[in-house]
């Protein structure tokens, strides 16, 4: 059989590409008369920017911005032409936060404002910034405060410093001190800002940034609960202090709303709002168009005429659960698997989803590397050795021996 292996990074553990190679190696051991193709993917998270520089080529042009906790950290954003590309994890990524330390009441996403302004300074004229992977829950206000002090100089006040404390500290903003994101929206309209997100939920309720995201960036049940009152507090001063300068096309309404109330509703729900703590919406307030990033990657490495070239694609992540359904690479390589009469493979270090939700996404299997408490330990332990394995056991089970 020809063989396509498309993965996503398994967590901090593989990137994309490595976990590829173990794919590759487990299958060629399984089934080696079978022909192998790889290609890495990734949604807008870990792996964006290097997946992207392999397919697009172009520059990695080398930053020092802020982490989550207020050190400095290197990062790279990718120039090819006027275009820019830069990933929020670099910035902001769960994996720059040890886990005694992590705690989205207080991570900011100030550096990844640093790196979209790099950008701009740089003269790009279109920004795509990957979402994905965050330690943060800050809805983007860290972001904010540096591109406001950046581009809209001598606008922002003392006290909008408040922004750059974490998630928790949004709950009373006063809206004088929110005022210059109208001109900060202004500054930026020239420019084709996109983000790319890796989940298409929005930024408020039972799915959405804190409630369904938080915990596993250290929140407590009674933290994410704060989280979401504060970040809802923000979304409704912050889209009021936008004001006019909000375009009709994204907000829209009906007219005897509240435009301030209007603005919020809209902007919060918006798909991928909520994505890496809330950036989507961040991102969005100021102009940005907000795109699935696995279907961004996807159209720009060819995924579609790769898929039509093989008899079988096997994909995977570190852990497949009710968020992989929801933009992730897993789905999108079913999605464009399944037209084409192409099986969909996952195999994921867990997979917690369900066969009938998982056959609804259009993928015909998926195996987990990891079964149980043990098996869990070994494949943190040596990742790829065990996703190689594993590969090796699906590949006898879809390519049996001519």
């Amino acid at each position: 059989m020809r063989v396509l292996l498309a993965p996503d990074s398994f967590g901090d553990r593989l990137t994309a590409a490595r976990a590829a190679d173990a794919l590759r190696t487990g299958w060629l051991e399984g089934a080696p008369h079978d022909t192998v193709t790889t290609c890495p993917l990734a949604d807008g998270g870990p792996g964006f920017v290097a997946t992207l520089h392999a397919s697009l080529g172009g520059d990695l042009v080398p930053a020092t911005v802020t982490d989550p906790l207020g050190r400095p950290t290197p990062a790279v954003v990718l120039r090819a032409g006027t275009g820019a590309w830069v990933e929020s994890a670099q910035a902001a990524g769960l994996a720059l936060v040890p886990a005694d330390r992590r705690d989205p009441t207080r991570t900011t996403t100030t550096g990844v404002g640093e790196l979209v302004a790099a950008s701009v300074a740089a003269g790009a004229t279109r920004v795509v910034v990957g979402l994905g992977g965050s330690a943060t829950n800050d809805a983007g206000a860290g972001m904010l405060l540096t591109l406001g002090r950046a581009l809209v100089p001598g606008q922002v006040p003392a006290g909008a410093a408040v922004l750059a404390h974490g998630g928790l500290a949004l709950a009373d903003v006063p809206a004088q001190d929110l005022a210059w994101l109208g001109p900060l929206r202004a500054a930026l309209r020239h420019l084709d800002l996109v983000a790319a997100v890796d989940v298409d939920v929005p930024l408020l309720g039972l799915h959405g940034a804190s409630a369904g995201f938080s915990e596993q960036k250290g929140a407590s049940p009674q933290q994410a609960q704060d989280l979401e009152r504060a970040l809802g507090a923000f979304a409704h001063a912050a889209a009021a202090a936008a004001g006019a300068d909000v375009r009709p096309d994204l907000l829209g309404g009906s007219s005897d709303q509240p435009r301030g109330r209007s603005a919020a509703a809209r902007l919060a729900g918006l798909p991928g709002a909520g994505a890496a703590g809330g950036l989507g919406f961040a991102l969005a307030l100021v102009g940005a168009r907000l795109l699935p990033g696995a279907a961004l990657v996807a159209d720009a490495v060819g995924l579609d005429g790769q898929v039509a070239d093989h008899d079988l694609v096997v994909t995977g992540e570190g852990r497949t659960d009710w968020q992989s359904l929801h933009g992730k690479v897993v789905a999108e390589v079913a999605a464009r698997a399944l037209p084409q009469a192409v099986p969909t493979v996952v195999v994921s270090g867990e997979v917690t989803v369900g066969r009938r939700e998982l056959a609804a996404a259009g993928v015909a299997a998926a195996y987990a590397v990891a079964e149980g408490p043990e098996a869990v330990a070994a494949a943190l332990a040596d990742p790829a050795a065990t996703l190689a394995a594993r590969a090796a056991r699906v590949a006898r089970t879809w390519s049996p021996a001519p």
